[in-house]
């Protein structure tokens, strides 16, 4: 038994209404263990319990090879072998028993268990396959080997979750920075419906009246307009070393929907030990995913001062550095140039991974160097990227989650 085989029974194996009874209860923990002399549960599985199980032991099944090492799938002869017709078959009974959100985790755990990444270089698998942000990842790492006549299909199903990305992340992002991007434009003569009450009240306090009890206010303080005008400028750098897979997804889809407001100015480097700007793509996030290349070494130096370089007005920019902070370039002067920029009036905030599963590996030592710079380091989900970007583009404090910061 596996702590994975666990997760994925408990969750495909419902309780029927009512709660079951005894026999329920050893229906649901024979399909945690998986059978064998130590199952001791006496159930036989049977009809959807049988091919549920079938499945799960095909992947969580352990067994002993001729090495001496442990092989998955072993177990009562079940498995996946390296046979792309058995895999898809394997594939379409997944999707049959389990919910997607289960479908996509046990697809994640045949790549890493099975080795299965190089069946996906053939299309009538990606076509059977359950697409996600870590599938994108996979793809992504393997563009260099895929063959012409999958590439096509990779596109499409990298597409597929990318539009869907934006569909959920789009709106919020623009409205968000929309609104942050407006108040950080104040004027001193607005008219009455654009005037920030709050700032105005807070500006204007030593003129309260006892008497009335009441402000007058000598000076309002109101909203920037809208303009066509570029207000703002962003820099997201991102590394693209192979841990960073998922939030390289996600920062290809903020990039491409933060290049579409006029009032940013918005450019997206990603790097390695290289540095590329993938800016010139930026009006297609497919794009942008292919033209990365995850793997390989980190040199966090060599990327922020291609960054700065590439800054104009300092004071009106904000960097994002999106990195676990494994540098393998030079420490002292990655900080030297954090607290440059720092000074000069730009805006630097660190995210140790933009994704849904936090930063379960970063060097902590960068980390907290960086936020004694005032530059705070912390894991980011995209749920919450928008909120950290508006309070970055109006200077003000940066919502950390609790025990998300280095």
């Amino acid at each position: 038994m596996t702590e994975d085989r666990t997760a994925q029974a408990a969750r495909g194996s419902e309780v029927p209404e009512g709660g079951g009874g005894e026999e329920e209860r050893l229906r649901r923990w024979r399909m945690v263990l998986g059978g064998g002399p130590a199952d001791g549960t006496g159930y036989v599985p049977a009809g959807n319990d049988a091919a549920m199980d079938k499945a799960l032991a095909a992947l969580y099944g352990r067994g002993e090879g001729k090495d001496g090492r442990l092989k998955a799938g072993a177990e009562r002869g079940a498995g996946l072998g390296g046979s792309a017709p058995s895999v898809a078959r394997w594939l379409g009974d997944i999707r049959t028993y389990f919910p997607s959100s289960v479908v996509q985790v046990m697809q994640r755990d045949a790549i890493d268990r099975l080795g299965l990444a190089a069946l996906l270089l053939e299309p009538e698998m990606l076509e059977a396959v359950e697409a996600d942000v870590h599938l994108v990842g996979t793809l992504l790492s393997l563009n260099k080997a895929m063959p012409e006549e999958t590439k096509e299909t990779a596109r499409a199903v990298v597409r597929k979750v990318v539009e869907e990305l934006e569909k959920r992340l789009a709106s919020r992002t623009r409205t968000t920075l929309t609104g942050a991007l407006d108040r950080s434009a104040r004027i001193s003569r607005p008219r009455h419906h654009d005037i920030d009450w709050n700032r105005t009240i807070a500006a204007n306090l030593r003129h309260y009246l006892p008497e009335y009890r009441t402000i007058v206010p000598e000076r309002l303080i109101g909203y920037g307009r809208a303009s066509q005008a570029v207000k703002k400028e962003v820099v997201l750098c991102v590394d693209q070393s192979g841990s960073m897979a998922a939030s390289v997804v996600y920062a290809s889809v903020f990039g491409a929907v933060l290049a579409s407001m006029r009032s940013l100015a918005t450019r997206l480097v990603v790097f390695d030990t290289a540095v590329v700007d993938l800016t010139d793509k930026l009006e297609d996030p497919v794009d942008v995913l292919f033209g990365t290349q995850l793997g390989g070494g980190t040199d966090i130096n060599r990327a922020l001062a291609y960054c700065q370089s590439r800054i104009t007005r300092p004071a009106d920019t904000v960097v994002v550095l999106i990195s676990d902070l494994y540098e393998g370039g030079i420490k002292d002067e990655m900080l030297k140039r954090v607290a440059a920029m720092k000074a000069a009036g730009v805006q630097f905030v660190t995210l140790l991974a933009l994704s849904d599963e936090g930063a379960p590996s970063y060097d902590r030592e960068h980390a907290a160097a960086l936020a004694a710079l005032g530059a705070p380091a912390f894991a980011c989900t995209p749920d919450l990227f928008p909120d950290v970007m508006a309070a970055a583009l109006e200077k003000g404090t940066i919502p950390i989650p609790e025990g998300a910061a280095a």
